[in-house]
């Protein structure tokens, strides 16, 4: 076991060396269960089999505690000091020796190391000192971002939102920032004009599907009339992002 964490630590891969020692913690809650030694200490003539099990542990964990040593730095001398071992023989070299615990050492019982948790009194104590979200949102009603009304629904629902596919593109003349789109809209199709000419270029938007302001009143822009606008987001560096809807069919409602 020694010279597998040594090659796990020099290489460092100490996740390495701690599934090798919990192996052999694994191993050791085997062995217990396999040779019950509760029932070994019903019987006197089990005595000796029982005094073999128990040094087989002790030593076990010896090892254990020198190898976890550095991981559990506050824990290992406790468990050392449980087992009653000299000093001489709980070095980094011994626990690459077995038998090494003496035959009568004197074993005294102690803290519980790892005791067993309580689940749900763990979730009753973390859920007493996290605050519960949901409960401030009902505390407090929210707020319209600084600057902008609110609105009601009734208001909401007078906006026309659509999804519309782009079927041809083109800049405006005498615009740098300005492209003109043909949309269909699943009905007799519109021209929409859309400032996002510095973002995208008329071929890359061609075959995508756009939320569309259908109701918005028309504008002529630069000699165009604008049928209506797109959605765009406010992005990084101050650039419009497109809102593309690609899937959803020509004039269906967005709700």
């Amino acid at each position: 076991l020694r010279a597998k964490c040594d090659a796990a630590v020099n290489g460092y891969q100490f996740s390495v060396a701690l599934t090798e020692i919990w192996k052999v913690v694994a191993c050791a809650n085997k062995y217990i269960d396999e040779s019950q030694p509760w029932v070994l200490g019903r019987e006197p003539s089990s005595r000796p089999r029982l005094a073999a099990v128990l040094y087989n542990l002790c030593e076990t964990l010896r090892i254990i505690s020198i190898l976890l040593a550095p991981f559990l730095p506050e824990t290992a001398p406790k468990i050392q000091k449980q087992l009653g071992v000299p000093a001489e023989k709980l070095t980094y070299a011994s626990a690459a020796q077995w038998g090494a615990v003496p035959a009568y050492a004197n074993v005294t019982k102690g803290e519980s190391l790892f005791p067993r948790i309580d689940v749900d009194r763990e979730i009753e104590e973390l859920n007493r000192l996290i605050p519960n979200p949901s409960a401030k949102k009902s505390q407090a009603p929210l707020q319209a971002p600084a600057g902008t009304a609110q609105i009601t629904i009734d208001d909401f629902a007078k906006v026309d939102l659509r999804a519309a596919k782009i079927t041809a593109c083109e800049p405006v003349r005498r615009s740098k920032k300005l492209l003109k789109l043909t949309l269909d809209d699943g009905a007799a199709g519109r021209t929409v004009v859309s400032g996002i000419s510095p973002w995208y270029r008329p071929e890359d938007l061609v075959g995508h599907t756009v939320a569309l302001v259908a109701n918005l009143k028309p504008a002529k822009l630069c000699g165009v009339e604008s049928q209506g606008m797109i959605l765009a987001a406010d992005a990084d560096g101050g650039r419009a992002s497109v809102v593309f809807l690609d899937g959803a069919p020509a004039g269906s409602k967005i709700r």
